[in-house]
């Protein structure tokens, strides 16, 4: 009777805490990703205009720190521009934000490669701070309630597709 007992008690004392741990680990769960607001600024375009992300809510926006010196950059150029011509018809708002530069040196660049978006000069690379910059170019993309969604060296490696998934 004692060994039916201790069995028994052995039994219940390894399946009642893997019982109870059922629903801990559900590895094809998906996990909630916490919403990081794309912190807000106000620079002056090359016209002298001024800019605030926050007033773009509502629509998506695309945002290319970059140089004129930087080699990189000048790599990409062609790529976000053909992004630009596929998106900016759906709502998709593009930025290039100048970093360190005089805003005639940046114009001119503008000018040169023809620019067919919004030019920032971030000439004291405070806007550049505020969002961690490492190097150039990075490029940031920001969803209609204004979060962070993609950050990234390349225009190939954002997540346009979350902004703009394909159709069935």
């Amino acid at each position: 009777m004692n060994k039916k007992l201790l069995a028994v008690s052995i039994i219940l004392l390894i399946c009642i805490p893997a019982a109870l741990s059922f629903g801990q680990f559900r590895p094809y769960d998906t996990f909630t990703q916490n919403k990081i607001a794309a912190p807000d600024f106000s620079l002056k375009d090359i016209q002298g205009k001024t800019f605030k992300l926050s007033a773009q809510r509502g629509n998506p926006v695309i945002m290319f720190f970059g140089t004129t010196w930087c080699p990189a950059c000048r790599a990409e150029m062609p790529l976000y521009k053909a992004l630009y011509e596929k998106y900016a018809r759906l709502g998709l708002k593009f930025i290039y934000v100048d970093i360190n530069e005089s805003t005639d040196r940046v114009a001119r660049f503008a000018k040169t490669n023809s620019f067919p978006y919004l030019v920032l000069v971030d000439g004291d690379g405070s806007v550049a701070n505020d969002y961690n910059l490492v190097g150039v170019p990075t490029l940031f993309l920001v969803d209609k309630a204004g979060n962070l969604i993609g950050i990234s060296h390349r225009v190939a490696d954002l997540p346009i597709n979350a902004l703009f998934p394909a159709k069935k």
